[in-house]
């Protein structure tokens, strides 16, 4: 068909780590304000324990107008951001509580800079938990699925960095976050996709999440970004894919949606990544299903196959297997139920 599937991805791992928020600062427009942003660009300042709970005084008062509640939220979320050091040292001051109840504030602005904060808060390990113990999770939700572009790309990170906690995957997927993923990996700016297919990559290491992924309708637009090589996208998408194949019901709609023919394709033609996460993928599709592997074998991926194995491959024992079951598909029953991992 003539189409390269290489995606120009780091060859050291499909997902990057979600680091502090990459969105732009919002230009404020007072210029005290402006000022502030500069100066804490600009100048390796160390701000004081007084000045820090001035700023989530701030927040907490109720008789604060809004425009300062904004500059103190913006200037929590830029100390976080700037010096790892004034991680901890906020999340000691009190300073997540507030920034959490911003998360589900009816002003955007102060929405977008409390998750960010958020976010920039998480990227401390220990800040982890205490994030999470404040009620982060479901704000964050509801901050990923009605916040501006920016809020919702963010909150995606900040569940991507809470998710690194294996309890934590278990509580994002039953507080809903799922649906609002599928939807930023679908309707989302290329920024918003990548996070959003990285938090669905780690959520869905659980059983129970690749299950609600699926019927979210995951694999649809896992399989048009696997398709599509300018999306920037592949090897992300073949990922998640390889991760929901591994139920049952993944597998089904992997060959509802016509997975089959987009996965061959990218054994014949993908980068050498690309092609042994689609026999990874394929194997586990073929392993428990004559039919699905008489499908697999009609749609002529075994050329492709042997090419692969004859040029050589780090997974030769998955080429092999799989190039096996499709010649002689019946004859493949006896390795049913083995679990293969790309």
């Amino acid at each position: 068909m003539g189409r390269s599937f290489s995606d120009g991805v780091d060859p050291s791992g499909a997902f990057s780590e979600c680091n502090s928020d990459r969105s732009g600062e919002l230009i404020p427009a007072a210029n005290s304000v402006a000022a502030h942003h500069r100066l804490l660009i600009s100048c390796d300042v160390e701000y004081s324990d007084d000045v820090v709970h001035g700023l989530i005084s701030d927040l907490e008062s109720p008789s604060v107008p809004i425009e300062s509640q904004r500059h103190a939220a913006m200037v929590l979320r830029l100390l976080a951001k700037h010096k790892s050091e004034n991680r901890l040292k906020m999340a000691r001051a009190g300073a997540i509580r507030p920034l959490v109840a911003l998360l589900s504030h009816h002003d955007p602005q102060l929405q977008e800079h409390g998750v960010t904060a958020i976010l920039n808060l998480s990227l401390c390990d220990e800040n982890k938990d205490p994030i999470a113990a404040a009620g982060a999770i479901r704000p964050l939700i509801l901050a990923l699925k009605t916040g501006t572009p920016a809020a919702r790309e963010n909150a995606a990170c900040a569940l991507i960095r809470l998710s690194k906690v294996e309890e934590h995957k278990i509580a994002i997927g039953r507080a809903g976050a799922i649906p609002h993923l599928v939807d930023l990996l679908e309707t989302g700016g290329l920024r918003g996709k990548k996070d959003a297919s990285t938090a669905l990559f780690l959520l869905c290491s659980a059983r129970e999440n690749k299950i609600r992924a699926v019927n979210e309708g995951i694999v649809r637009p896992l399989l048009e970004l696997m398709a599509d090589p300018g999306s920037g996208m592949v090897d992300k998408a073949a990922y998640v894919l390889n991760s929901v194949v591994e139920v049952a019901e993944g597998r089904a709609a992997a060959v509802e949606e016509a997975a089959i023919p987009v996965l061959v394709e990218m054994v014949e033609l993908g980068s050498r990544r690309q092609k042994e996460k689609a026999t990874s993928t394929l194997l586990q599709i073929c392993e428990e299903s004559v039919t699905y592997r008489t499908m697999v074998s009609r749609e002529g991926a075994i050329p492709p196959l042997v090419a692969l194995s004859q040029s050589g491959t780090t997974q030769p024992e998955q080429v092999e297997a799989l190039i096996e079951m499709l010649r002689r598909p019946r004859a493949a029953e006896g390795g049913e139920g083995r679990q293969w991992r790309g």
